[in-house]
């Protein structure tokens, strides 16, 4: 794993971690000591970061602690806003950049963005494009015109416009 990649990992975590936490999902404390880990072999510095790769499985309570300390220690923590239509629209922004980075299936991703975002926004106009690919591939059956890869090739198109509509959230978040 590059330096890059075990950044980008730790950055995800982080996120993954704000916004479980909004919807009731924790990250397992063995994917925080494995992603220190990674991170460590990558050669980042942090004070922090080895003794949070060494964790052994009666230490996994103290990971997300000490996760939190390397995120900090590294300037990558990620804080959701404070206002929900405003949490809620970041989801999305995560859940199309997932989309988009290949690190999601497209429908997975799609349907998260439908449930998690949209309807708790009252289905705003900017993901709709979304929604409806989503709803689509809800009610798809093998007789449609439209394959099941077309529609997840159209859910990554609208993905990736949604990001390009969708505002850049300031550093830190």
């Amino acid at each position: 794993m590059t330096r890059s990649e075990a950044i980008r990992r730790l950055r995800m975590l982080a996120k993954e971690r704000a916004f479980g936490c909004k919807m009731g999902r924790q990250v397992g404390s063995d994917r925080l000591i494995q992603a220190g880990l990674d991170a460590l072999l990558a050669d980042i510095d942090s004070p922090s970061l080895p003794l949070l790769a060494g964790l052994g499985r009666s230490e996994e309570p103290e990971a997300p602690e000490l996760f939190d300390r390397v995120l900090d220690e590294l300037g990558l923590a990620f804080r959701l806003p404070v206002d929900p239509d405003d949490a809620r629209w970041a989801l999305a922004r995560w859940w199309a950049a997932l989309i988009a980075d290949g690190d999601i299936d497209p429908a997975t991703g799609a349907d998260m963005i439908w449930v998690e975002a949209a309807m708790e926004l009252d289905y705003p106009e900017t993901l709709q494009p979304i929604v409806e690919w989503a709803i689509i591939l809800t009610d798809w059956n093998e007789d449609w015109d439209i394959t099941l890869d077309e529609i997840r090739r159209n859910i990554l198109t609208a993905a990736h416009d949604l990001l390009t509509r969708l505002p850049q959230p300031p550093a830190g978040t």
